[in-house]
Protein backbone atom coordinates (compact mmCIF):
# COMPACT_ATOMS: atom_id res chain seq x y z
CA UNK A 1 0.00 0.00 0.00
CA UNK A 2 1.29 3.51 -0.98
CA UNK A 3 1.91 5.16 2.44
CA UNK A 4 -1.34 7.36 2.36
CA UNK A 5 -0.55 10.39 4.47
CA UNK A 6 2.31 10.92 1.65
CA UNK A 7 -0.66 10.77 -1.34
CA UNK A 8 -2.72 13.11 0.49
CA UNK A 9 -0.03 15.18 0.99
CA UNK A 10 0.22 14.86 -2.71
CA UNK A 11 -3.07 15.39 -3.91
CA UNK A 12 -3.75 18.34 -1.29
CA UNK A 13 -0.42 20.01 -2.80
CA UNK A 14 -1.42 19.39 -7.04
CA UNK A 15 -4.64 21.49 -6.02
CA UNK A 16 -2.68 24.77 -6.08
CA UNK A 17 -2.20 24.45 -9.64
CA UNK A 18 -5.14 21.77 -11.35
CA UNK A 19 -7.63 22.93 -13.24
CA UNK A 20 -10.50 24.20 -10.59
CA UNK A 21 -13.57 23.37 -12.79
CA UNK A 22 -16.93 25.84 -12.16
CA UNK A 23 -18.58 22.91 -9.88
CA UNK A 24 -15.51 22.91 -7.16
CA UNK A 25 -14.91 27.00 -7.15
CA UNK A 26 -18.80 27.08 -6.61
CA UNK A 27 -19.08 24.93 -3.79
CA UNK A 28 -16.07 26.44 -2.22
CA UNK A 29 -18.23 30.00 -2.39
CA UNK A 30 -20.98 28.06 -0.34
CA UNK A 31 -19.10 26.39 1.77
CA UNK A 32 -17.57 30.25 2.50
CA UNK A 33 -20.57 31.77 2.91
CA UNK A 34 -21.74 28.97 4.91
CA UNK A 35 -19.10 29.40 7.12
CA UNK A 36 -19.97 33.12 7.83
CA UNK A 37 -23.59 32.11 8.21
CA UNK A 38 -22.36 29.50 10.91
CA UNK A 39 -20.25 32.03 12.74
CA UNK A 40 -21.32 35.40 12.97
CA UNK A 41 -24.29 34.06 14.93
CA UNK A 42 -21.44 32.57 17.83
CA UNK A 43 -19.28 35.96 17.51
CA UNK A 44 -21.15 37.55 20.54
CA UNK A 45 -21.75 33.93 22.45
CA UNK A 46 -20.22 32.39 25.16
CA UNK A 47 -17.24 30.77 24.95
CA UNK A 48 -15.82 32.51 22.00
CA UNK A 49 -16.82 35.98 24.05
CA UNK A 50 -14.99 34.67 27.02
CA UNK A 51 -12.27 33.70 24.83
CA UNK A 52 -11.97 37.16 23.29
CA UNK A 53 -11.03 38.24 26.86
CA UNK A 54 -8.88 35.43 28.45
CA UNK A 55 -6.55 35.70 25.41
CA UNK A 56 -6.72 39.88 24.55
CA UNK A 57 -3.15 39.76 25.33
CA UNK A 58 -2.12 37.20 23.13
CA UNK A 59 -3.87 38.86 19.38
CA UNK A 60 -0.15 39.78 18.11
CA UNK A 61 -0.11 41.40 15.13
CA UNK A 62 -1.26 40.40 11.74
CA UNK A 63 -3.61 40.95 9.12
CA UNK A 64 -6.03 38.56 10.94
CA UNK A 65 -10.03 39.36 10.87
CA UNK A 66 -10.86 38.09 14.34
CA UNK A 67 -14.75 38.56 13.79
CA UNK A 68 -15.98 37.72 17.61
CA UNK A 69 -14.40 41.62 18.29
CA UNK A 70 -13.66 43.02 14.48
CA UNK A 71 -10.39 43.64 15.38
CA UNK A 72 -6.83 42.27 13.40
CA UNK A 73 -4.56 39.54 14.97
CA UNK A 74 -2.32 36.95 14.50
CA UNK A 75 -3.53 34.05 12.38
CA UNK A 76 -3.43 31.67 15.12
CA UNK A 77 -5.67 34.29 17.36
CA UNK A 78 -8.23 34.67 14.56
CA UNK A 79 -8.03 31.02 13.82
CA UNK A 80 -8.96 30.01 17.54
CA UNK A 81 -11.77 32.54 18.33
CA UNK A 82 -13.48 32.26 14.75
CA UNK A 83 -13.59 28.67 14.89
CA UNK A 84 -14.77 28.56 18.56
CA UNK A 85 -18.09 31.01 17.15
CA UNK A 86 -18.33 28.85 14.25
CA UNK A 87 -19.20 25.50 16.25
CA UNK A 88 -21.22 26.91 18.62
CA UNK A 89 -24.60 27.24 17.15
CA UNK A 90 -24.41 23.79 15.77
CA UNK A 91 -24.65 25.04 11.62
CA UNK A 92 -21.41 24.38 10.34
CA UNK A 93 -21.25 22.05 7.66
CA UNK A 94 -20.87 18.33 7.45
CA UNK A 95 -19.09 15.43 5.21
CA UNK A 96 -21.66 12.72 6.49
CA UNK A 97 -20.05 9.80 4.79
CA UNK A 98 -16.83 10.64 7.41
CA UNK A 99 -19.32 12.12 10.31
CA UNK A 100 -16.90 14.86 10.08
CA UNK A 101 -17.77 18.82 10.49
CA UNK A 102 -14.64 20.85 8.62
CA UNK A 103 -15.73 23.59 7.52
CA UNK A 104 -15.40 25.65 11.37
CA UNK A 105 -11.63 24.32 11.75
CA UNK A 106 -10.24 24.22 7.57
CA UNK A 107 -11.89 27.64 6.57
CA UNK A 108 -11.41 29.61 9.83
CA UNK A 109 -7.32 28.50 9.28
CA UNK A 110 -7.68 28.95 5.86
CA UNK A 111 -8.98 32.86 6.02
CA UNK A 112 -7.15 34.15 8.22
CA UNK A 113 -3.47 33.37 7.40
CA UNK A 114 -4.96 34.34 3.78
CA UNK A 115 -5.82 37.72 5.19
CA UNK A 116 -2.12 37.55 6.86
CA UNK A 117 -0.61 37.14 3.93
CA UNK A 118 -2.63 38.72 1.54
CA UNK A 119 -3.05 36.15 -0.81
CA UNK A 120 -5.44 36.04 -3.70
CA UNK A 121 -8.48 34.61 -3.86
CA UNK A 122 -8.06 31.85 -6.04
CA UNK A 123 -5.55 30.54 -3.55
CA UNK A 124 -8.01 30.52 -0.58
CA UNK A 125 -10.35 28.64 -2.48
CA UNK A 126 -7.80 25.89 -3.31
CA UNK A 127 -6.38 26.28 0.34
CA UNK A 128 -10.09 24.90 1.51
CA UNK A 129 -10.35 22.79 -0.96
CA UNK A 130 -7.27 20.81 -0.29
CA UNK A 131 -7.79 20.75 3.48
CA UNK A 132 -11.42 19.31 2.65
CA UNK A 133 -9.82 16.79 0.61
CA UNK A 134 -7.25 15.19 3.48
CA UNK A 135 -9.28 15.95 6.17
CA UNK A 136 -12.75 14.28 4.66
CA UNK A 137 -11.03 11.14 3.56
CA UNK A 138 -8.83 10.90 6.57
CA UNK A 139 -12.16 11.01 8.29
CA UNK A 140 -13.50 8.35 6.26
CA UNK A 141 -10.54 5.72 7.01
CA UNK A 142 -11.32 6.20 10.64
CA UNK A 143 -15.16 6.09 11.02
CA UNK A 144 -17.15 5.35 12.24
CA UNK A 145 -15.00 3.61 15.54
CA UNK A 146 -13.34 6.76 15.88
CA UNK A 147 -16.53 8.32 17.22
CA UNK A 148 -16.89 5.97 20.33
CA UNK A 149 -13.95 8.31 22.00
CA UNK A 150 -13.27 11.18 19.68
CA UNK A 151 -14.83 14.28 18.34
CA UNK A 152 -14.03 14.20 14.29
CA UNK A 153 -14.11 17.99 13.87
CA UNK A 154 -11.84 17.89 17.22
CA UNK A 155 -9.37 15.75 15.80
CA UNK A 156 -9.51 15.49 12.01
CA UNK A 157 -9.87 18.93 12.16
CA UNK A 158 -6.46 19.84 13.30
CA UNK A 159 -5.38 18.41 10.14
CA UNK A 160 -7.24 19.96 7.80
CA UNK A 161 -6.46 23.30 9.00
CA UNK A 162 -2.67 22.28 9.05
CA UNK A 163 -3.29 21.23 4.83
CA UNK A 164 -5.30 24.70 4.44
CA UNK A 165 -2.12 26.77 6.15
CA UNK A 166 0.47 24.61 4.35
CA UNK A 167 -0.65 25.27 1.04
CA UNK A 168 -1.42 28.89 1.17
CA UNK A 169 2.46 29.01 2.66
CA UNK A 170 3.75 27.60 -0.63
CA UNK A 171 4.86 24.09 1.26
CA UNK A 172 6.12 21.45 -1.12
CA UNK A 173 4.08 18.01 -0.87
CA UNK A 174 6.77 16.58 1.05
CA UNK A 175 6.31 19.85 3.94
CA UNK A 176 2.40 19.64 3.33
CA UNK A 177 2.98 15.76 4.92
CA UNK A 178 5.02 17.19 7.55
CA UNK A 179 1.81 19.42 8.12
CA UNK A 180 -0.35 16.34 8.34
CA UNK A 181 2.04 14.28 10.49
CA UNK A 182 2.52 17.34 12.99
CA UNK A 183 -1.16 17.66 13.11
CA UNK A 184 -2.13 14.27 13.69
CA UNK A 185 -0.05 14.42 17.24
CA UNK A 186 -2.33 18.09 17.68
CA UNK A 187 -5.18 16.61 17.80
CA UNK A 188 -7.55 16.15 20.57
CA UNK A 189 -11.14 16.40 22.12
CA UNK A 190 -13.07 13.48 23.53
CA UNK A 191 -16.28 12.55 23.74
CA UNK A 192 -17.53 13.86 26.97
CA UNK A 193 -16.83 17.22 26.31
CA UNK A 194 -19.02 16.79 22.97
CA UNK A 195 -21.91 15.13 24.77
CA UNK A 196 -21.16 16.36 28.37
CA UNK A 197 -22.16 19.72 30.18
CA UNK A 198 -19.34 22.99 29.69
CA UNK A 199 -18.44 24.69 27.02
CA UNK A 200 -15.72 22.67 25.80
CA UNK A 201 -17.38 21.52 22.14
CA UNK A 202 -17.49 24.81 20.78
CA UNK A 203 -13.46 24.93 21.06
CA UNK A 204 -12.98 21.80 20.31
CA UNK A 205 -13.38 23.24 16.93
CA UNK A 206 -11.34 26.62 18.01
CA UNK A 207 -8.08 24.43 19.48
CA UNK A 208 -8.22 22.46 15.62
CA UNK A 209 -7.94 25.81 13.89
CA UNK A 210 -4.87 26.98 16.24
CA UNK A 211 -3.48 23.71 16.44
CA UNK A 212 -3.84 23.38 12.46
CA UNK A 213 -2.33 27.01 12.11
CA UNK A 214 0.54 26.40 13.83
CA UNK A 215 1.75 22.65 12.32
CA UNK A 216 0.97 24.28 8.74
CA UNK A 217 3.06 27.20 9.97
CA UNK A 218 5.81 24.61 11.58
CA UNK A 219 5.77 22.59 8.70
CA UNK A 220 6.36 25.25 5.78
CA UNK A 221 9.42 26.40 7.58
CA UNK A 222 10.66 23.12 7.68
CA UNK A 223 9.98 21.15 10.94
CA UNK A 224 9.41 17.86 10.51
CA UNK A 225 7.53 15.17 12.16
CA UNK A 226 7.20 11.07 10.92
CA UNK A 227 5.56 10.57 7.76
CA UNK A 228 4.04 7.28 8.54
CA UNK A 229 1.94 9.06 11.07
CA UNK A 230 -1.51 8.33 10.27
CA UNK A 231 -1.15 4.38 9.08
CA UNK A 232 1.89 3.02 11.50
CA UNK A 233 0.76 0.43 14.23
CA UNK A 234 1.09 2.87 17.13
CA UNK A 235 -0.09 6.06 14.55
CA UNK A 236 -3.42 8.31 14.14
CA UNK A 237 -5.36 5.72 12.94
CA UNK A 238 -4.28 2.86 15.03
CA UNK A 239 -4.00 5.29 18.09
CA UNK A 240 -8.25 6.66 17.82
CA UNK A 241 -9.95 3.95 15.75
CA UNK A 242 -10.49 -0.08 16.05
CA UNK A 243 -7.94 -0.46 12.90
CA UNK A 244 -4.78 1.17 11.43
CA UNK A 245 -7.37 2.86 8.88
CA UNK A 246 -9.62 1.61 5.82
CA UNK A 247 -7.28 3.71 3.40
CA UNK A 248 -8.27 1.63 0.40
CA UNK A 249 -11.85 3.01 0.99
CA UNK A 250 -10.57 6.70 2.07
CA UNK A 251 -8.71 7.01 -1.11
CA UNK A 252 -10.63 5.94 -3.72
CA UNK A 253 -12.10 8.37 -6.10
CA UNK A 254 -8.88 10.49 -5.31
CA UNK A 255 -8.04 12.53 -7.71
CA UNK A 256 -11.79 12.43 -9.90
CA UNK A 257 -14.16 13.53 -7.19
CA UNK A 258 -13.40 15.89 -4.17
CA UNK A 259 -14.88 16.08 -0.98
CA UNK A 260 -16.05 19.61 -0.79
CA UNK A 261 -18.55 18.86 -3.70
CA UNK A 262 -20.21 16.53 -1.48
CA UNK A 263 -21.12 18.70 1.53
CA UNK A 264 -24.10 18.89 4.00
CA UNK A 265 -25.32 22.24 4.45
CA UNK A 266 -27.58 22.27 7.60
CA UNK A 267 -30.95 23.04 7.40
CA UNK A 268 -31.53 23.02 11.34
CA UNK A 269 -29.45 24.28 14.08
CA UNK A 270 -29.26 21.48 15.97
CA UNK A 271 -27.36 17.53 15.92
CA UNK A 272 -27.22 16.30 12.30
CA UNK A 273 -28.57 12.84 13.74
CA UNK A 274 -31.80 14.51 14.42
CA UNK A 275 -32.36 16.10 11.11
CA UNK A 276 -34.06 12.85 9.77
CA UNK A 277 -36.39 12.75 12.22
CA UNK A 278 -37.68 16.81 11.65
CA UNK A 279 -37.50 16.42 8.28
CA UNK A 280 -39.85 12.91 7.98
CA UNK A 281 -42.01 14.61 10.36
CA UNK A 282 -42.34 17.55 8.29
CA UNK A 283 -42.72 15.63 5.33
CA UNK A 284 -45.47 13.65 7.47
CA UNK A 285 -47.17 17.19 7.53
CA UNK A 286 -47.93 17.18 4.40
CA UNK A 287 -49.69 14.18 4.44
CA UNK A 288 -51.83 13.83 7.43
CA UNK A 289 -52.84 16.19 10.36
CA UNK A 290 -49.88 16.21 12.81
CA UNK A 291 -49.81 19.23 14.66
CA UNK A 292 -48.51 20.34 18.27
CA UNK A 293 -52.42 19.71 19.67
CA UNK A 294 -53.06 16.38 17.54
CA UNK A 295 -50.11 14.66 18.99
CA UNK A 296 -50.84 11.43 21.46
CA UNK A 297 -47.27 9.97 21.40
CA UNK A 298 -44.14 10.61 18.63
CA UNK A 299 -41.99 7.47 18.49
CA UNK A 300 -38.36 7.84 16.27
CA UNK A 301 -36.62 5.06 15.02
CA UNK A 302 -33.15 5.98 13.87
CA UNK A 303 -29.46 4.82 14.22
CA UNK A 304 -26.78 4.20 16.81
CA UNK A 305 -26.17 7.68 17.11
CA UNK A 306 -29.75 8.81 16.90
CA UNK A 307 -30.30 7.23 20.37
CA UNK A 308 -26.88 7.28 22.02
CA UNK A 309 -26.47 10.97 22.05
CA UNK A 310 -30.11 12.66 21.55
CA UNK A 311 -31.85 10.94 23.64
CA UNK A 312 -32.00 13.36 26.27
CA UNK A 313 -35.61 13.78 27.38
CA UNK A 314 -35.44 16.74 30.25
CA UNK A 315 -32.72 19.14 28.67
CA UNK A 316 -31.45 22.46 30.50
CA UNK A 317 -29.59 24.16 28.48
CA UNK A 318 -29.45 25.68 25.18
CA UNK A 319 -26.22 23.45 24.34
CA UNK A 320 -28.33 20.09 25.45
CA UNK A 321 -31.36 21.14 23.61
CA UNK A 322 -29.65 21.32 20.42
CA UNK A 323 -28.53 17.31 20.97
CA UNK A 324 -32.07 16.40 22.61
CA UNK A 325 -35.06 14.82 20.22
CA UNK A 326 -37.20 15.38 22.46
CA UNK A 327 -36.51 19.15 22.38
CA UNK A 328 -36.00 19.44 18.84
CA UNK A 329 -39.22 17.84 17.61
CA UNK A 330 -41.10 19.52 20.35
CA UNK A 331 -39.68 22.70 19.16
CA UNK A 332 -40.07 22.02 15.30
CA UNK A 333 -44.25 21.60 16.47
CA UNK A 334 -44.32 24.91 18.27
CA UNK A 335 -42.04 27.09 15.97
CA UNK A 336 -42.07 25.43 12.55
CA UNK A 337 -38.77 25.10 12.04
CA UNK A 338 -35.42 24.74 14.41
CA UNK A 339 -33.37 27.87 14.12
CA UNK A 340 -32.07 30.28 16.34
CA UNK A 341 -34.93 31.01 17.72
CA UNK A 342 -36.01 27.49 18.99
CA UNK A 343 -32.83 28.00 22.03
CA UNK A 344 -33.01 31.25 22.85
CA UNK A 345 -34.20 31.36 27.20
CA UNK A 346 -37.73 31.82 26.26
CA UNK A 347 -38.52 28.71 23.89
CA UNK A 348 -36.28 26.74 26.20
CA UNK A 349 -38.92 27.26 29.05
CA UNK A 350 -42.11 27.48 26.47
CA UNK A 351 -44.50 25.75 28.34
CA UNK A 352 -46.11 24.09 24.90
CA UNK A 353 -42.39 22.42 23.95
CA UNK A 354 -42.36 21.30 27.57
CA UNK A 355 -45.52 19.85 27.37
CA UNK A 356 -44.52 18.00 24.33
CA UNK A 357 -41.41 16.50 24.80
CA UNK A 358 -42.28 13.74 27.03
CA UNK A 359 -44.56 12.49 24.77
CA UNK A 360 -41.61 11.76 21.95
CA UNK A 361 -38.92 8.94 22.63
CA UNK A 362 -36.57 7.28 20.25
CA UNK A 363 -35.30 3.61 19.52
CA UNK A 364 -32.37 2.68 17.61
CA UNK A 365 -33.81 0.39 14.62
CA UNK A 366 -31.21 -2.67 13.43
CA UNK A 367 -32.16 -2.13 9.70
CA UNK A 368 -31.77 1.89 9.55
CA UNK A 369 -28.69 1.21 11.96
CA UNK A 370 -26.89 -0.92 9.06
CA UNK A 371 -26.95 1.70 6.85
CA UNK A 372 -25.32 4.22 8.52
CA UNK A 373 -23.14 6.50 7.97
CA UNK A 374 -23.93 6.58 4.35
CA UNK A 375 -27.49 6.97 5.05
CA UNK A 376 -28.61 8.61 7.72
CA UNK A 377 -32.34 7.50 8.46
CA UNK A 378 -35.39 7.74 10.66
CA UNK A 379 -38.73 6.05 10.66
CA UNK A 380 -41.66 8.88 12.49
CA UNK A 381 -44.29 6.82 13.96
CA UNK A 382 -47.04 9.78 15.22
CA UNK A 383 -50.27 8.80 17.34
CA UNK A 384 -52.77 11.48 17.55
CA UNK A 385 -55.76 11.75 20.14
CA UNK A 386 -57.83 10.71 18.03
CA UNK A 387 -56.57 7.04 17.97
CA UNK A 388 -54.61 7.11 14.12
CA UNK A 389 -51.36 6.39 13.59
CA UNK A 390 -49.41 7.96 11.24
CA UNK A 391 -46.01 6.51 9.83
CA UNK A 392 -43.21 7.84 6.96
CA UNK A 393 -39.60 6.56 6.81
CA UNK A 394 -37.23 9.79 5.80
CA UNK A 395 -34.54 7.91 3.55
CA UNK A 396 -32.45 11.31 3.42
CA UNK A 397 -32.00 15.01 5.23
CA UNK A 398 -32.29 18.12 3.57
CA UNK A 399 -29.01 19.13 3.03
CA UNK A 400 -27.33 15.99 1.88
CA UNK A 401 -25.76 15.66 -1.43
CA UNK A 402 -29.09 13.40 -2.01
CA UNK A 403 -31.31 16.42 -1.29
CA UNK A 404 -29.29 19.68 -1.37
CA UNK A 405 -30.10 23.18 -0.32
CA UNK A 406 -30.46 25.34 -3.45
CA UNK A 407 -28.06 28.51 -3.52
CA UNK A 408 -31.21 30.20 -2.93
CA UNK A 409 -32.01 28.55 -0.03
CA UNK A 410 -28.53 28.84 1.54
CA UNK A 411 -29.05 32.35 0.88
CA UNK A 412 -31.81 32.71 3.25
CA UNK A 413 -30.06 30.75 6.08
CA UNK A 414 -27.02 32.72 5.72
CA UNK A 415 -28.99 36.52 5.83
CA UNK A 416 -31.52 34.52 8.98
CA UNK A 417 -28.48 33.33 10.76
CA UNK A 418 -26.85 36.81 10.61
CA UNK A 419 -29.16 39.13 10.89
CA UNK A 420 -28.25 39.82 14.76
CA UNK A 421 -24.61 40.76 13.81
CA UNK A 422 -24.84 42.43 10.79
CA UNK A 423 -26.59 44.93 9.14
CA UNK A 424 -29.20 44.39 6.65
CA UNK A 425 -26.69 46.27 4.05
CA UNK A 426 -23.54 44.59 5.92
CA UNK A 427 -25.07 41.21 5.30
CA UNK A 428 -25.48 41.76 1.08
CA UNK A 429 -22.07 43.40 1.17
CA UNK A 430 -20.71 40.17 2.49
CA UNK A 431 -22.52 37.77 0.30
CA UNK A 432 -21.70 39.64 -2.68
CA UNK A 433 -18.03 39.32 -1.60
CA UNK A 434 -17.82 36.08 -1.06
CA UNK A 435 -20.85 34.84 -4.38
CA UNK A 436 -19.53 37.48 -6.87
CA UNK A 437 -15.97 38.59 -6.38
CA UNK A 438 -12.82 38.03 -6.40
CA UNK A 439 -11.73 39.96 -3.69
CA UNK A 440 -10.72 38.12 -0.15
CA UNK A 441 -13.38 38.80 2.81
CA UNK A 442 -11.99 40.66 5.37
CA UNK A 443 -13.72 43.18 7.49
CA UNK A 444 -15.19 45.59 5.14
CA UNK A 445 -16.97 48.28 7.66
CA UNK A 446 -19.33 44.91 8.42
CA UNK A 447 -19.23 45.47 11.85
CA UNK A 448 -20.29 49.32 11.52
CA UNK A 449 -22.58 49.04 8.49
Amino acid sequence: MLNPLERLAQSAYHWNTRPLDAETDWAARRALLDWFATTLPGCNQAPATLLSEAFSSTRGKGGAVCYVDGHLGSPRYAALLNATASHTVEFDDIFKDGGYHPGSSTVAAALAVAQDIQATREQLHRAIIGGYEVGCRIALAIQPSHYRFWHTSATVGTVGAAVATAMLLGATSVQIGHAIGLASSFAGGHQQNLQGEGMAKPMHAGHAADAGVMAGMAAAKGVTASLDSLHASNGFAAATSDSTGNWGAALEGLDAWTPITRMTVKNHGCCGHIFPALDGLKALQASAPVTADSIESIHIEGYGATYSMCNRPTPSTAQEARFSIQYCIAAYLVLGKVRLQAFEPPMLEDARIRALMPKVSVSECADIAARYPRQRMANVIVTTVDGNTHQHLQETRKGDPEDPMTDAELFEKYHELASDLLSPVARHALQEVVISSNELPGSVEFFNS
